[in-house]
């Protein structure tokens, strides 16, 4: 399961054993804020997540919509649709994953999608977090 922040830019992705109302709505409590805005399909999963939400309607052929009219649409899921292509791209190479340690390969993933770029203040950072002291 998967979270992406439209304006940090943050993911937060989790193996989780179901697919359930529950499980769903705790994740996605757990992972936004209270003011956040949800973009999702039609699922009846997310019935039970308490956050302004909006929904897009592919068994109807909508794919992204222009809630506000400024011309750019805004509701769509494409963003985490996307991202599950990157999450494949990055287990590919190991060819094949137990699933006892698939969620540790998850956060591995959603360190480096994270992470976007060593920058100098990551790097200073991290030195100063993991320093020696001799």
């Amino acid at each position: 399961m998967g979270t992406v922040g439209r304006t940090s830019g943050q993911v937060r992705l989790r193996v989780a054993h179901t697919s359930d109302q529950d499980t769903l709505s705790g994740l996605v409590h757990q992972f936004t804020g209270a003011h956040s805005h949800l973009c999702t399909d039609e699922w009846v999963g997310y019935a039970k997540v308490s956050r302004r939400h909006s929904t897009v309607d592919h068994e109807h052929g909508e794919w992204a919509r222009d809630d506000d009219g400024d011309g750019l649409r805004e509701v769509h899921v494409n963003t985490l649709e996307g991202l599950w292509t990157s999450v494949r791209n990055f287990l590919r190479p190991f060819r094949g994953v137990h699933k006892r340690y698939l969620s540790q390969y998850i956060a591995m993933c959603e360190f480096g999608i994270n992470l976007k770029r060593v920058s100098p203040a990551f790097v200073s950072a991290w030195v100063t977090a993991h320093q020696v002291w001799t």
